[in-house]
């Protein structure tokens, strides 16, 4: 059993027992945060498509960590106008654990 859900407006897939790195939210390390923008649902070979959400169907999920990516460097760079600017990045994010798809 497997679903498609969307978060930080990003998809995706699913399953029961699966970690996820998604985009940052509000919530507290141990806390429990159910996904209800299932966009699909598969169990036992039958497919449930939403239009465009899956009615009744959610996910809920254990926050396990809030963190930051490994930093990237931006750099803006104009031929001949001696124009350099840099500047680092880290996105911030939030690791799920899912526990549970209702459908």
């Amino acid at each position: 059993m497997y679903a498609i859900i969307q978060t930080g407006g990003k998809q995706y897939r699913v399953n029961e027992g699966d970690t996820l790195f998604i985009e940052k939210i509000d919530a507290a390390e141990g806390d429990t945060v159910v996904f209800d923008q299932v966009l699909t649902v598969v169990k036992d070979g039958e497919v449930m498509i939403g239009k465009p959400l899956v009615a009744g169907a959610k996910v809920t999920a254990k926050v396990l960590a809030q963190g930051k990516g490994p930093k990237i460097l931006v750099f803006k760079y104009k031929a001949k106008s001696n124009y350099r600017r840099r500047q680092g990045h880290r996105q911030p994010f939030t690791k799920v654990l899912v526990e549970k798809i209702e459908a």
